[in-house]
């Protein structure tokens, strides 16, 4: 499947985020957002029931994304990154009580990685971060400072590539199409349906 942007536009993004992290003394970011994660990876996948997210150290070639291990297989074909770099979690961990996946993650990528101790940024004013992830992440790692991340994805994505630019521009040119089309049906007594 073909990327919305080229290998080389990601690679750019994750540059320009590490360069955020270390303007703030993080290490290693935790990134949970579905837009955040589509802008860095490509992964457009997002879920209220089964945690994924992108982890992304200060060096690092590539960030890792991780999620539910049925998951994968999206990420194979959405994601820029190599194989490696996509990490699924067993089922086990799936609404589990006794095991949250962020246990895993912090075991299997963190340690793995020699990242349990340290400055951890994590999305905290993130709907697809829970209280839940954060406190399972917490136990685990010990040693580690966690700190907000304070739209940090957020702040980087605010200036636009020009591919982005020209993206936006068609977006904008369908929406106006779309809006003339509704001044040109809507009337009184018109159902919504119709101009739907």
């Amino acid at each position: 499947m073909k990327l919305a942007f080229s290998k080389r536009e990601y690679v750019q993004r994750v540059k320009k985020v590490q360069n955020l992290m270390k303007k703030r003394g993080v290490d290693v970011l935790l990134v949970t957002d579905p837009g955040n994660m589509n802008w860095l990876t490509g992964y457009d996948g997002w879920s209220f029931y089964v945690h994924q997210g992108v982890v992304l150290s200060v060096d690092a070639q590539e960030p890792i994304w991780f999620g539910r291990l049925m998951d994968k297989n999206a990420a194979l074909i959405k994601c820029y990154m190599k194989e490696e770099n996509l990490i699924g979690y067993p089922e086990a961990y799936v609404q589990n009580l006794e095991q949250h996946p962020m246990d895993w993650v912090a075991r299997y990528i963190f340690y793995a990685n020699g990242w349990h101790d340290a400055v951890i940024a994590t999305e905290l004013d993130n709907y697809y971060y829970t209280a839940a992830a954060h406190l399972a992440l917490s136990k685990v790692l010990l040693e580690a400072r966690f700190v907000d991340s304070k739209n940090l994805v957020n702040w980087a994505r605010g200036v636009k590539s020009p591919l982005e630019i020209e993206y936006m521009k068609i977006a904008g040119k369908i929406t106006s199409k779309i809006h003339q089309r509704i001044l040109d049906v809507a009337r009184v007594g018109v159902p919504k349906s119709h101009v739907v």
